[in-house]
């Protein structure tokens, strides 16, 4: 296997109940790409994911993961997936190394009994997100970011070459959010195909380089650059963004007539000025405090 892609031709999904998750998306990644996959809740990122975990047989159309029919692809772990930490039982008692080791169960036997190279690859993996340190602890026992990271681990150990991840920074602190951007670029300068669903707007124009806007089918596609526009997320989002919008009078003393434009769904906004974009933590830190309005005057006075 030389070519690490992701192959979507006419792909709909209609479930039982008559609703239509997905129609007519048809879309082609490679790999050495970090896309970010955006939609409002109900625009059929999950079912996206579940056709592409094998999880769901698409009505119509056809899937190629590395140039392979699903079903080999899944044979060879060539997918790995990150959830979200609403998807996982965090009582259920099993260790961290536990949880790891699972993702290199598509390696071993039937039994299940791991070589010494299951263990190396285990180590490599939590070595690399630095959790080797919470190796015997519970997952019920991690705090969120934590968390996260264990589940990054079971697919680094998994060694597959496409990684779907869905809120990878919610309920995380900004060092893990960091932490979790560093590896994904890593990982992306390696040659795999990273595809995150994700609320967290501020996040897309930092790190991902291909942007999927979705509602059931697909309504914008391409480079961040061209692609990530306040023009196509009101288009994608409609009424559910908040949006803030300041004028040129308001943000200058002199003729500049440009805007400044927030436009936030659950997670960091995406900030708009002009014809650029950009974020930092004044971003998130401005977000915080427009939640308290009175605490943000009492800090003024």
């Amino acid at each position: 296997m030389d070519k690490i892609t992701i192959s979507l031709d006419d792909i709909s999904v209609r479930y039982n109940n008559g609703h239509t998750a997905l129609y007519d998306v048809s879309l082609q990644l490679q790999g050495g790409t970090t896309c970010a996959l955006v939609g409002i809740n109900g625009s059929g990122k999950s079912t996206l994911f579940k056709v592409l975990m094998g999880l769901i047989k698409p009505q119509t159309g056809h899937v190629k993961l590395c140039d392979l029919p699903i079903t080999q692809a899944l044979k060879k772990n060539l997918v790995a997936y990150v959830p979200q930490s609403e998807e996982v039982d965090w009582q259920f008692p099993v260790s961290v190394l536990d949880v790891v080791m699972m993702g290199r169960y598509g390696h071993m036997n039937f039994l299940r009994r791991p070589k010494p190279k299951d263990y190396q690859k285990i180590d490599e993996a939590m070595s690399r997100v630095q959790i080797n340190h919470l190796a015997n602890r519970q997952i019920s026992e991690l705090s969120g970011g934590q968390k996260k990271r264990v589940f990054l681990a079971r697919a680094l150990a998994q060694e597959s070459k496409i990684l779907l991840l869905d809120e990878p920074f919610t309920g995380v602190d900004v060092k893990t959010e960091k932490a979790i951007m560093d590896l994904l670029d890593e990982l992306r300068q390696e040659g795999h195909l990273i595809l995150i669903s994700t609320h967290n707007l501020g996040t897309v124009p930092e790190f991902c380089d291909q942007v999927i806007m979705i509602n059931r089918t697909i309504l914008a596609m391409g480079s961040t650059k061209s692609t990530f526009t306040q023009a196509n997320l009101e288009k994608v989002f409609g009424g559910v963004l908040r949006q803030l919008h300041l004028v040129g009078e308001d943000l200058h003393d002199d003729d500049d007539k440009r805007t400044l434009t927030i436009l936030a769904d659950d997670e960091i906004p995406a900030v708009f000025y002009g014809h650029h974009q950009n974020r930092s933590s004044y971003h998130r830190k401005n977000v915080k405090s427009s939640e308290n309005p009175q605490a943000e005057q009492e800090d003024k006075s």
